[in-house]
């Protein structure tokens, strides 16, 4: 992950179906860097690519580069280090005790989002 910018583009796999990712993420969108944007609710596309469950899916931020997946405050980090205007925070959050505290904050605040937005998961299996 030293190399901020790969051959390839970036899948970021998000969940559109929660308002707060939702946010996030289109914010993101904004600024029109060289990311594939992928909404995980009901894709079976997504679960093939990735190799997770609809619920791993939901229940974190993940970003396939390289053929490899990350997951969490990793997804994040390739996500920052591509836009400009967040490079300031990957070069913060990269740094070991930042990004520990970070890691355990975003699982925190993504567990409580998951429980949220659980009933998704339901609505997918009708």
């Amino acid at each position: 992950m030293n190399k901020q910018h790969s051959e390839k583009t970036p899948k970021v796999y998000f969940n559109n179906s929660c308002s707060v990712c939702r946010m996030e993420i289109n914010h993101y969108k904004k600024f029109n860097e060289k990311l594939g944007w992928i909404d995980v609710t009901n894709n079976k596309e997504a679960q093939k690519e990735t190799a997770k469950s609809s619920a791993e899916l939901i229940r974190r931020l993940h970003v396939k580069q390289d053929g490899k997946i990350y997951q969490g405050i990793d997804a994040f980090l390739i996500v920052w280090s591509r836009l400009p205007k967040y490079r300031w925070l990957y070069k913060l959050v990269k740094t070991p005790g930042i990004y520990h505290a970070s890691y355990i904050a975003y699982e925190c605040l993504a567990y409580i989002l998951f429980i949220k937005n659980k009933g998704q998961l339901a609505n997918e299996k009708s």
